[in-house]
């Protein structure tokens, strides 16, 4: 495209009503909202590119996007006039010009995600949409232990979806952090503040990640702190590449893409 400038955008959603981040027809999607606000704004067709294609129900802190672009306007005007037209629930956070060649998807070198369990009996009408609610106690130093046979370099094939394309199942985890958070954000419930909602929260780093690989690793370690699996069974079925060994699915509302990395 001559004379064209390359738009990156960080963008911050609520997946709740929304069919994912990538288009789908008869869905609504949150890269086909975007685009069609660009296509007002600009007079013209672009292609809206996203660094992760997340699924129904996932939120995103820190999504990345890019598009290309004749127009003349500036970061800050791209970021008002976006803003002005989008949906509340997604939020342009920047708008930057950027080389040509800068790819959303491609030139990613990592991804960082957070899961969000609320581990308490009582489940929370506020964050009914964004952690699961997990009612009996979790065994969290379980938990730990069994992370860390999962960071480092593996064939993660036991834990992505059966309608996983990638052709290379092998990804390495950087960091997995497992944290007791009293309260998220700290919401006082009542006057006195004498119910405190019991939050665990699990921090995963990876140069990539296959379909579901967090959201199955998350059901995975919900067993372990269960005492339903054996921290010690997680090397078994890294080997064993089979999904059926795994974990079932968390459910996508407590999932979110906290951060893309460039280089």
């Amino acid at each position: 495209m001559t004379d064209s400038k390359n738009i990156k955008l960080i963008i911050e959603y609520d997946g709740t009503g929304y069919h994912g981040w990538q288009h789908q027809p008869r869905h609504i999607n949150i890269q086909q909202t975007i685009k069609e606000k660009i296509e007002t704004i600009a007079k013209e067709k672009i292609n809206l590119i996203g660094a992760s294609r997340t699924d129904a129900g996932v939120h995103a802190i820190a999504q990345v996007a890019n598009f290309k672009t004749k127009s003349r306007m500036n970061e800050g005007e791209w970021q008002r006039a976006l803003n002005s037209l989008l949906p509340s629930d997604i939020v342009i956070k920047k708008t930057e010009v950027v080389p040509p060649d800068f790819h959303a998807r491609f030139s990613a070198k990592g991804k960082i995600y957070k899961y969000l369990i609320l581990n308490q009996p009582v489940p929370s009408a506020l964050y009914r949409n964004y952690a699961w609610h997990i009612p009996y106690p979790l065994k969290v130093n379980e938990m730990r232990k069994a992370a860390k046979s999962l960071i480092g370099r593996h064939d993660f094939s036991s834990f992505r979806a059966s309608s996983c394309s990638a052709e290379n199942p092998v990804r390495r985890i950087k960091r997995l952090v497992i944290t007791k958070i009293p309260s998220y954000p700290p919401l006082v419930k009542g006057g006195r503040g004498d119910y405190i909602d019991n939050f665990i929260q699990i921090v995963i780093e990876a140069d990539a990640f296959l379909h579901h690989m967090v959201r199955n690793i998350i059901g995975t370690l919900i067993e372990v702190g269960t005492g339903k699996l054996l921290p010690s069974r997680i090397d078994s079925i890294l080997k064993a590449k089979d999904r059926r060994l795994a974990g079932k699915t968390a459910p996508p509302h407590g999932l979110y893409l906290v951060k893309v990395i460039y280089k």
